[in-house]
């Protein structure tokens, strides 16, 4: 099997006034006569090194399960720039949305041969970076058309956020682990995801959303997400 290839490239953000790295994952096969979607996610080295997310994507590719899609990573300097960037209270929470949507979306449209509608466009994070995710989408669901959700932060912003958006603006996939009930996290204090997301998951049904919820066995680690990469990249990119 012949792999994909990851690209390192620098971004500047105006919204975020730095400059950003970026990971890019090309298909094998990949040739500007194609089209492809795209797949963006936050904490994006993660999802790269311990999610293996390229090396699954190769594996279907090659067994023709998918079809063609670029993946973008998009990584955190440290957890300092994590949480200003993926918390709903960071102070660079709403500039990074903008980076998303108004500046990444734009270049990756401009560099490559993209489908250029939300549909062909999709969303990926763990933890804060689901949280992230999920918000960018609700702000911008006409720019992207699908979120997979891997244990993502929940809070009051967030649930208000979901109640507002229009039910048939993206598809969601959302996946918890069953032994997340006592997650520690930045504020200090510990948080059971496992009900958090339960909470979630019945907005989005009661809204009617495209959605896919599973509880896996598991706790809010690599260990957990990692396993679900197969599927969820299979599930959200079939031919």
């Amino acid at each position: 099997m012949i792999r994909g290839k990851i690209e390192e490239r620098k971004f500047y953000s105006t919204a975020l006034d730095e400059e950003i790295t970026l990971l890019i994952y090309l298909p094998a096969t990949f040739s500007p006569l194609y089209k492809y979607s795209l797949l963006i996610a936050s904490d994006g080295r993660d999802y790269f090194q311990l999610g293996r997310l390229s090396r699954v994507a190769d594996e279907l590719l090659d067994e023709e399960k998918i079809e063609n899609v670029i993946i973008v990573g998009v990584p955190y300097e440290n957890v300092k720039d994590r949480r200003s960037k993926y918390h709903p209270e960071g102070t660079k929470f709403d500039a990074y949305m903008r980076f998303l949507a108004q500046e990444l979306v734009p270049y990756l449209d401009a560099e490559f041969p993209t489908y250029q509608i939300g549909m062909g466009r999709g969303l990926i994070g763990d933890s804060l970076a689901g949280t992230i995710s999920l918000m960018t989408a609700s702000r911008y669901p006409h720019t992207f058309g699908k979120v997979i959700l891997h244990s993502p932060y929940v809070n009051l912003k967030v649930m208000e956020a979901v109640k507002k958006v229009p039910a048939h603006s993206f598809s969601v996939d959302h996946v918890i682990g069953l032994a997340e009930t006592d997650v520690p996290t930045g504020d200090g204090v510990n948080k059971n995801f496992l009900e958090e997301n339960r909470e979630l998951s019945l907005v989005f049904q009661e809204k009617g959303f495209q959605y896919t919820y599973l509880e896996v066995d598991g706790n809010h680690t690599w260990k957990t997400w990692q396993k679900d990469m197969t599927r969820a990249l299979h599930d959200n990119y079939t031919k």
